[in-house]
């Protein structure tokens, strides 16, 4: 009998083709050194699926190397376990697919179908299968339902995706080659000045990213706000009060503003002109990666790491499709009727499916948006057979509606304005009403059917101004980066992957290169990003991380060679080290005392003691071990105000202040739970 072995990606990916390809349902399941593996007889054909668990090789400096030398040119893929301590789970899975491998007539690929799980697959058939990345097949599926995967098996590719995996492999090299040689630039640099190690990184993407948030930084503190005015009036019409909106929104002088208040106020107006305008509002396209955790972080406030985490575990319970997509397109061949039917089954989607399926034809609203190798995120039907978290039921949710509302009408609404005229001066009174709720009925809760009626008005209604006022307000600043706004730009600029971008927000909170939510630049980002902006600009600049994302996409289309691009990296990485060794010292001078700086501010609270007006400190106890808010005025000033905080977790100090009592907030993590702000003063939690 014929023995193939199927490598998947992750454990539950393998349970989900065994049980799929079994032919008789019976899987026989070991577990080897906490590795499991499955066993199934499919035809005339045994079949043995296997996972990995994620990367199990990475590059890593070829032969020994000092862990603070810098520059490193030789690289080669090692086994993770040998290049990162706790990797011991990672061995046993190479031992264990190494065993496996003997004595076996085919092997295929079966990780997720993109450049990681290519490269994943690729690895572990040349290393721990001893070189059968030669006669390996490669499976191409979307979801993990049984239907699917039995046509994946059955239209195996006959070798593995030599670009994908080449485009993969360089894009592994050339971001571990940025990143070890700069990042150990800046940290040792900083070491060797002060004696003490901090760790720093600056990458191929990481640093436009940073620049960008620098960049808004510098834009927001040298910001100067402007002052004008806004009329707010109220009218009386027919006994009902209404806003009116002024025809000049914004008045830069107030003597004009007084003026408009002096000749409206208490005045009669009348209505000259009324006009209505309908239009259509199509449907939201169809999940791409992107959208989804721009919509997850506006509804539910989860970062675009956490939505994608979430996603993927409900890809692995085969309850939606593979989330690591770029596309809008919802291909007829996924089988509309099919998910819509085994997702009516479910109460709470019982009556939208039912409306949709009374439009007629269904056919799919999509974007421009395409991906080559997989379509857009869509729900499976599949019902979830194990109790869901209230975040994957969030996710989910959130799915399902917009994947039904594609099938939806367009929303008809019609906007309604009258122009209202007093005295020289024009006021608009707009309302809105929805004529055919359309789609938006379908994606309850996450649109509304919010209208805001006129009253029944006619041309030389007479309207009386009850409150006329003008109002001071300020130019606004730009807008702080939220971790959604900045992936969105970090998209629209071409860098990174949509695999890698929610990775590389999340560095930069790890760094303390920002914080808060409301992204804030800290003086270490604007120190690191200064100086790649002195010694070497190209680092940073979105041009050349997009030049080389470019290349990359060549090699994936075969149209570029992975060791050339990989060499016009080092070729200019190499002339940046050179720039920073010579200057070594002066850098580490200006890290070192930026890092101190910053290493200070952490446990500085803004608020005064509100017994002496001295700075507020968080404080560790030497003789217990506790931390606490105490005053720096104990010694001179004999101040005993102290205030406790939470013992357990990651602390730190946020921007804004308590409403109750002005004091400044924080914010504790802990493992596994949401993150929990209060105010130490008065306890106003707020997680």
């Amino acid at each position: 009998m014929k023995t193939t072995l199927i490598i998947c990606e992750k454990p539950n990916a393998a349970l989900h083709v065994a049980k799929a390809l079994s032919e008789d349902g019976k899987i026989k399941k070991t577990i080897k050194n906490e590795v499991p593996y499955f066993e199934v007889n499919n035809k005339s054909e045994k079949l043995i699926v296997c996972s990995a668990i994620g990367h199990l090789y990475e590059v890593d400096v070829k032969g020994d190397s000092e862990k603070r030398e810098y520059p490193i040119w030789d690289f080669s893929w090692k086994p993770k376990h040998l290049v990162k301590k706790g990797q011991k789970k990672q061995e046993e899975f190479i031992k264990v697919i190494a065993e496996l491998a003997k004595n076996v007539d085919l092997f295929v690929n079966a990780c997720d179908y993109d450049i990681e799980g290519s490269l994943i697959g690729y690895m572990i058939l040349k290393y721990a299968c001893k070189g059968a990345e030669i006669k390996a097949k490669r499976m191409k599926f979307s979801t993990l339902t049984v239907k699917e995967l039995k046509e994946a098996y059955k239209n195996l590719m006959p070798t593995l995706d030599y670009s994908l995996i080449k485009a993969g492999m360089c894009r592994h090299e050339v971001d571990w080659l940025y990143g070890i040689n700069l990042s150990r630039a800046l940290t040792e640099s900083a070491r060797k000045y002060s004696g003490k190690y901090s760790t720093l990184s600056i990458g191929r993407v990481q640093g436009p990213t940073l620049k960008f948030i620098v960049e808004r930084e510098k834009e927001i503190q040298t910001f100067v706000p402007k002052p004008y005015w806004v009329i707010k009036s109220i009218v009386n019409l027919n006994g009902e009060k209404y806003e009116v909106e002024y025809k000049t929104p914004k008045i830069e002088e107030k003597n004009v503003a007084d003026k408009v208040v002096e000749q409206c106020f208490k005045k009669e107006g009348k209505i000259i002109d009324i006009q209505s305008k309908t239009y259509k509002l199509s449907p939201p396209t169809p999940f791409d990666l992107t959208q989804l955790q721009l919509e997850a972080y506006r509804y539910f406030k989860f970062t675009p790491k956490q939505t994608l985490e979430i996603a993927e575990r409900l890809y692995l319970n085969a309850l939606i499709s593979y989330p690591r997509t770029s596309s809008q397109k919802l291909p007829s061949t996924i089988g509309y009727q099919e998910i819509l039917n085994s997702l009516k089954e479910n109460p709470e989607y019982e009556n939208i499916i039912k409306e949709v399926y009374a439009i007629g034809e269904l056919k799919p609203i999509e974007g421009k948006k395409t991906d080559p190798a997989h379509p857009a995120i869509y729900p499976t039907g599949i019902q979830p057979k194990e109790e869901l978290s209230l975040r994957e039921k969030k996710i989910y949710d959130l799915i399902v509606k917009r994947f039904i509302a594609a099938f939806g009408d367009s929303c008809i609404k019609k906007n309604e304005k009258a122009t209202i005229k007093v005295g020289d001066h024009i006021f608009y009174l707009k309302g809105s009403r929805i004529l055919e709720p359309g789609w938006i009925k379908l994606y309850m809760p996450y649109a509304s059917l919010e209208e805001n009626l006129l009253p029944s008005i006619f041309i030389g209604e007479k309207v009386f101004f009850e409150d006329v006022k003008p109002e001071l307000k300020y130019t606004q600043p730009p807008s702080r980066f939220n971790p959604t706004s900045l992936l969105k730009l970090m998209e629209d600029q071409g860098i990174g992957t949509k695999a890698t971008r929610a990775e590389i927000i999340d560095i930069l909170y790890r760094r303390g290169y920002v914080k808060d939510e409301r992204i804030i630049a800290t003086p270490l980002s604007f120190k690191v990003i200064n100086l790649m902006l002195k010694y070497c600009p190209k680092v940073i600049s979105v041009e050349f991380t997009k030049e080389l994302e470019e290349m990359m996409h060549k090699i994936e289309l075969g149209e570029e060679k992975r060791e050339k691009v990989v060499l016009e990296a080092v070729k200019y990485l190499k002339s940046v080290i050179v720039e920073l060794k010579l200057k070594e010292d002066k850098i580490g001078e200006e890290l070192s005392k930026v890092i101190k700086q910053v290493k200070s501010s952490e446990f500085m609270i803004k608020t005064p003691c509100p017994n002496c007006g001295s700075q507020l400190l968080i404080i560790k106890s030497k003789k217990t071990g506790k931390r606490f808010v105490g005053c720096s005025g104990l010694w001179s000033n004999k101040c005993h105000f102290s205030l406790p905080l939470p013992q357990k977790g990651k602390l730190s100090l946020l921007e804004k202040t308590c409403p109750k009592c002005g004091f400044q907030m924080i914010q504790v993590k802990m493992m596994g739970r949401k993150p929990m702000i209060s105010c130490p003063n008065c306890f106003i939690n707020q997680s």
